[in-house]
């Protein structure tokens, strides 16, 4: 029993580290005041850092009787979510410090938040796909609020808490129909009696089940909450909201329906199809008449999970290997996007609205020019890392047959470049406003992940994808989709 117990302990460490890790940083906070608020995100960030190490070195396997699963695909899921973690962390220490609202919890938070996306990627069956959901989902209620003296961002931590909770119970509710007919909450086991028993009132589970997880990705129509939380929480945690919680959540996605639900393919694949057509939609014609930026990256969001989620639709390996690459490029994609909201301010004031980013060539012409590759690259411009991730996505779609809802994404981009192309003609052709402020220096942390985040979307992204292509294939057949 004991050398089980052992290789499950070590199977698991990137949790364990974590989880270990948080409670010493949290006990050291407690002690240390908010006075420590820098110090503790340091040593977060080389947590997460040290966790990323545990995970891309340590066993493959299963654990704890089929709950716990580390293969490729939870391996390159968490290294890029704990990653993802750890920038979120420097973008939000330096902001927490200038709007003097700087408190040891909020490194914290992330840290416990990223434990449970690890489990995410790691979930064998539907108890520990809960429990992950539920341990970083708590978290980030907090992180939505955390500005708690601002209005908004205490509506906005609210709205994310009670449709976080309707979302909660959609997937018990589906998590309990699966085992009643199944009898079984194992992955693999449940996969075995669906093949050999098909039933209604599987399928009925499952379409709860996957409702509850389109809501977690944000995708149309379980979106509600996306625009005002994006909106009113503080910029750093929706940077985080942006990338690692949908990485997790993507993959979970991906585990759970190709590995419980393989042979249920043709019923599930239509239900995500459907789901992708509405997101296409919404973010796509929402999009257009926002007047705040972090908004319409919400809008933006909804559109691009769309995509991925049609990687997944496609039940092939090459699906998943889509999806995985264009993940990977839209958050480097997004963490530039925010990045730059936070560094540029006008007399300590963050500028937000789109009109504001007018004549923003003549102030700062090096941010006027990430702002535009990023635009470019999200839109889908070749050669640009965004085209390849969709690139990618169309080309899996089109491969198993799914002409149709691939030219319905190619349409949705077309739509969604009106509002990117106008933030590029205002920054480039519009004069400033008479009489406005010139812009404040950019703090260098965020100025510092704008820029890298713009080269990587190019030209980098060209040298990039000779090693993100095999990545994400060994990934993807690793975990052996399809």
């Amino acid at each position: 029993m004991m050398p089980d117990l052992d290789f499950a302990l070590r199977l698991s460490a990137p949790e364990s580290t974590l989880a270990v890790g948080g409670l010493v940083l949290l006990m050291l906070g407690a002690f240390m005041g908010d006075k420590s608020a820098r110090f503790i995100s340091i040593l977060s960030v080389a947590l997460l850092v040290a966790a990323t190490a545990v995970t891309v070195t340590g066993p493959l396997g299963t654990a704890f009787n089929g709950a716990y699963v580390a293969d490729p695909l939870a391996v390159y899921g968490k290294a890029l979510i704990f990653l993802s973690s750890a920038v979120a962390i420097v973008l939000g220490d330096g902001w927490m410090r200038r709007e003097r609202i700087a408190r040891f919890e909020y490194p914290i938070l992330i840290v416990l938040a990223s434990a449970g996306m690890g489990m995410m990627a790691s979930s064998g069956d539907l108890i520990s796909l809960y429990i992950g959901i539920e341990l970083h989902s708590l978290a980030l209620y907090v992180l939505a609020a955390f500005h708690r003296d601002n209005l908004k961002a205490s509506e906005a931590g609210l709205k994310y808490f009670v449709l976080g909770a309707l979302s909660s119970g959609l997937l018990l509710y589906g998590s309990s129909l699966i085992y009643g007919f199944t009898g079984s909450m194992r992955f693999d086991e449940i996969a075995a009696y669906a093949a050999a028993n098909p039933s209604t009132g599987l399928i009925f589970g499952l379409v709860f089940l996957i409702c509850g997880l389109a809501f977690k990705v944000s995708a149309a129509p379980f979106h509600m909450w996306t625009p005002d939380v994006y909106e009113g929480a503080p910029t750093p945690v929706v940077a985080l909201f942006a990338t690692a919680p949908k990485v997790a959540a993507m993959v979970l996605i991906a585990r759970t329906l190709e590995g419980a639900f393989a042979g249920s393919h043709d019923q599930w694949a239509q239900v995500l199809i459907l789901i992708s057509l509405i997101s296409f939609a919404v973010g796509a014609f929402g999009g257009l008449v926002q007047k705040d930026m972090q908004r319409l990256l919400a809008y933006s969001s909804i559109a691009n999970i769309g995509y991925a989620l049609l990687g997944i639709a496609v039940g092939t390996t090459l699906g998943v290997q889509a999806m995985l690459l264009f993940m990977t490029l839209y958050v480097i994609d997004q963490f530039g996007f925010f990045a730059l909201i936070l560094s540029l301010n006008r007399n300590g004031r963050p500028i937000r609205r789109i009109e504001d980013f007018a004549g923003l060539r003549k102030d700062r012409p090096v941010m006027a020019l990430a702002l535009t590759v990023l635009s470019l690259s999200v839109l889908g411009m070749p050669p640009l890392a965004g085209f390849w991730g969709k690139w990618a996505i169309f080309g899996a779609a089109a491969e198993a047959g799914y002409w149709m809802v691939g030219a319905a994404g190619l349409v949705a981009s077309v739509v969604a470049g009106f509002y990117y192309l106008r933030i590029i003609k205002l920054m480039w052709f519009d004069p400033a406003p008479e009489g406005v402020e010139p812009i404040d220096r950019s703090p260098i942390e965020a100025k510092t992940i704008a820029i890298a985040a713009a080269l990587f979307s190019f030209p980098l992204v060209m040298v990039a994808l000779m090693w993100l292509e095999p990545l994400t294939r060994a990934a993807a057949v690793g975990y052996g989709a399809g």
